[in-house]
């Protein structure tokens, strides 16, 4: 039986002065605890309430204290602009915005987190059941979605990722990612709390902060790994960590070998979205290989849909992490279940003959049917980045009269021609994978958590 979500919020050890760490301001779980009381005191009885989900103690503590009051919590990115943020605000229903900014200018009403103050709640925790947070998707296929997250959800997930990656009070976990997402915010900081380890934030997730903060458990997506292997003495600090993890987006095989040789480690990747939280991942004592996310954790169980012949197809899963839907649309909602009520995630995936899983990409820009074969893009992705000249990749496919689509590759390189990447993809893999055309960029178009955006990319 899952234990209700803020259990080991008054675990051993929380009268450690830095149990948390945040944007440079350290709490004691004591600290947190009161503060978040008196959030919880004000907030009481509110349909929802909204965050701006700052990377500062003042966000942590908004948090905790309406999931200690039950209400519902929306974290809000801090860097929206007023369109996004305003329909967030309105398509969620919030009545509160708290904030630890001044002078935040909102169409609710705001409420100033206090760090000082302090309040005791002894009320117990409420049903399991219930919505711990709305989160917003990425709105790539219109505006951004409202996702009823459960705190059995949430839950489940931590206790599951608790146990996939031996995370105990022991481990220090050190990242710098957004508070405004499942990594940073539910991994990042619940997770955290709710295993009892200590938290430190590093603000920015910068090589230099990472290597300072003496971690047992690192969190990264792969713009922030990247950027560690280009620092080879920050990464080589990273060798008396415990475990590196990977999530949010692929991470590209140069990298994983690179923090292989530079802190002595294979790094740790992971699967999840938004509506199911994170279902799979490699394992601390197990097997660790570039390109796979391993297996779903504990009480999840995946299938691959894939038409008859093909050896990829969309990724479909069931289990305790799961949503309760979209926000006030029950159509998407229906549409994102199978009629024997399986989770569609849109991604397609491979398994393995040992159950370790493959993510190719989403069906909507990563599938590419050419010339009667069905092609992953991150194959080829990860084939052109094997090349020492590319630096970042991204493929798609592109209406073509003859190949139904022809693969076009989006590459930012250096002193290397279309013809030679061309050349060295069809050394790679089978040559019908190769790109039929490729463009060269000075960057390529990404979101806060370094995923590639492909809708973004110039026409083919």
């Amino acid at each position: 039986m899952t234990a209700p979500l803020l259990s080991s919020l008054a675990a051993p050890g929380g009268d450690r002065p830095d149990a948390l760490t945040v944007g440079g301001r350290a709490l004691s779980r004591e600290d947190l605890l009161g503060a978040a009381g008196a959030v919880a005191a004000r907030v009481a009885g509110a349909p929802v309430v909204a965050v701006r989900a700052t990377a500062t103690a003042e966000t942590v503590t908004a948090v905790v204290g309406a999931l200690l009051a039950g209400v519902p919590v929306v974290p809000v990115p801090p860097d929206s602009g007023p369109a996004e943020r305003d329909h967030i605000l309105r398509d969620s229903a919030a009545t509160l915005l708290l904030t630890g900014d001044t002078g935040v200018e909102a169409p609710i009403e705001t409420v100033p987190v206090d760090l000082t103050e302090r309040a005791a709640w002894t009320k117990p925790e409420p049903d399991p059941e219930s919505t711990a947070l709305i989160l917003y998707t990425s709105g790539t296929t219109g505006a951004p979605k409202g996702a009823l997250i459960s705190r059995r959800a949430v839950a489940a997930d931590l206790d599951g990722l608790a146990e996939a990656w031996a995370w105990t009070p022991d481990d220090t976990l050190v990242h710098g990612l957004p508070l405004f997402h499942v990594h940073g915010l539910v991994l990042g900081v619940l997770g955290a709390l709710r295993t009892g380890s200590r938290l430190v934030h590093t603000g920015k997730p910068t090589p230099a902060a990472y290597a300072a903060a003496g971690g047992s458990l690192y969190f990264g997506v792969p713009t922030v790994w990247n950027r560690v292997v280009q620092d080879p003495e920050s990464a080589r600090a990273l060798s008396a960590a415990r475990l590196l993890v990977s999530g949010s987006a692929p991470l590209p095989a140069p990298v994983f070998r690179d923090l292989e040789q530079l802190t002595g480690q294979r790094p740790v990747e992971r699967y999840g979205m938004t509506e199911s939280l994170i279902t799979i991942s490699t394992r601390a004592g197990g097997e660790r290989r570039p390109g796979s996310v391993g297996t779903p954790i504990t009480g999840v169980r995946t299938r691959i849909v894939a038409e008859e012949g093909a050896e990829i197809g969309e990724l479909q899963l069931t289990g305790p992490t799961l949503f309760d839907g979209y926000l006030g649309r029950s159509e998407a909602t229906a549409g994102s279940y199978t009629e024997d009520g399986w989770f569609r995630t849109g991604d397609i995936a491979a398994v393995d003959p040992d159950g370790f899983h493959r993510i190719v990409g989403r069906a909507s820009t990563d599938m590419i049917k050419s010339g009667g074969y069905r092609i992953g893009a991150g194959e080829v992705e990860n084939a052109l980045l094997d090349h020492p000249a590319v630096h970042e990749a991204a493929v798609v496919g592109a209406p073509h009269d003859d190949l139904g689509q022809q693969i076009v590759a989006y590459v930012v390189a250096d002193g290397v021609g279309e013809q030679d990447l061309i050349d060295f993809v069809a050394t790679q893999l089978s040559v019908h994978k190769r790109p039929r055309k490729v463009r060269f960029l000075d960057a390529l178009p990404r979101n806060a958590m370094g995923k590639p955006q492909k809708k973004l990319l110039p026409p083919a």
